[in-house]
């Protein structure tokens, strides 16, 4: 008994230090980690990945020598994305297929049909959303409703998906992609995208405390990316403690390769913001919008 305590013990230490470094030192921990080539023999399902920091992690997943499930609605990008993947990475497999996270039914065939692929998953990346939101009561319902349903019930239909292959397996990592948006009710255009990315992360949460109440092997990440500038957002003006679309998706798969629970990114200064974030009063809070 003993004996096992004192592994335990250990084995949260070593876990602590991996997300302590990949937190501080992104770029140098998915360095030691690309050498370590630690995806080898392992496959990847990121949804949204013909751009973005869908694509963004695909290319950072590869290099670490991950097998790649990637799957979007512009299928033209998943093909070149898929040739330049294999041709600078011979080692891997990638394959790619179209999905519309608006048909649900698609999710549960198209994440069936990448498990028969590869013969199980063992991460599957819920990254497909959208970022167009409104100013509740000015007309606009069916732009945040559908900004709703594709952030949250379309997500919800991805974990369901993930969550049935995983129980299957006895094993497998869930990754959400949640925003710092969710930390607070935000005004004007950020209200309803807030929300949903804010539904998420409860999600995943519950999810995960499922996870430990029936002591399941699989492990459940909430990643909360600060502002990223990425093709979504290329136009809108300059946002507090924005980074390029490099650092921020290194920050994201290093927090993944760490197995977070949750983790705020890049965590400096995103990981002191969203503290503050939750108890600053509303006035103080809506100048992050």
């Amino acid at each position: 008994m003993q004996n096992h305590i004192l592994k335990v013990v250990k084995q949260n230490a070593a876990q602590r230090k991996r997300q302590i470094l990949s937190a501080l030192y992104p770029d140098r921990y998915l360095k030691k980690r690309s050498k370590q080539q630690v995806g080898r023999g392992k496959t990847v399902l990121i949804t949204g990945a013909s751009s973005g920091l869908g694509e963004g992690m695909a290319r950072l997943f590869a290099k670490l020598g991950y097998n790649l499930a990637i799957c979007a609605r512009r299928t033209d990008r998943l093909e070149r994305l898929t040739s330049e993947l294999v041709a600078e990475y011979p080692d891997i497999r990638v394959e790619y297929r179209a999905l519309d996270v608006s048909n649900y039914d698609e999710i549960f065939s198209v994440f069936d049909a990448f498990a028969a692929d590869f013969d199980g998953i063992d991460r599957v990346v819920v990254n497909a959303g959208v970022g167009d939101s409104r100013r509740i009561g000015k007309g606009r319902f069916e732009t945040n409703r559908h900004t709703v349903e594709i952030n949250f019930i379309s997500a919800l239909a991805q974990c369901e998906a993930a969550m049935n292959i995983f129980r299957a397996q006895n094993s497998g990592h869930l990754v959400v992609i949640s925003s710092m948006s969710a930390m607070r009710g935000l005004p004007k255009h950020l209200t309803a995208y807030g929300a949903s990315k804010a539904g998420l992360a409860h999600l995943a949460e519950g999810i995960r405390a499922d996870m430990l109440l029936t002591n399941l092997p699989i492990q459940v990440s909430t990643i909360y990316p600060g502002y990223v500038r990425t093709e979504i957002n290329e136009n809108a003006k300059p946002l507090p403690f924005e980074v390029n679309a490099e650092t921020g998706t290194k920050a994201i798969v290093a927090a993944i390769e760490a197995e977070v629970e949750e983790a705020c990114v890049p965590s400096l200064p995103w990981s002191v913001v969203g503290k503050a974030m939750k108890h600053l009063p509303l006035q103080v809070v809506n100048k992050f919008s």
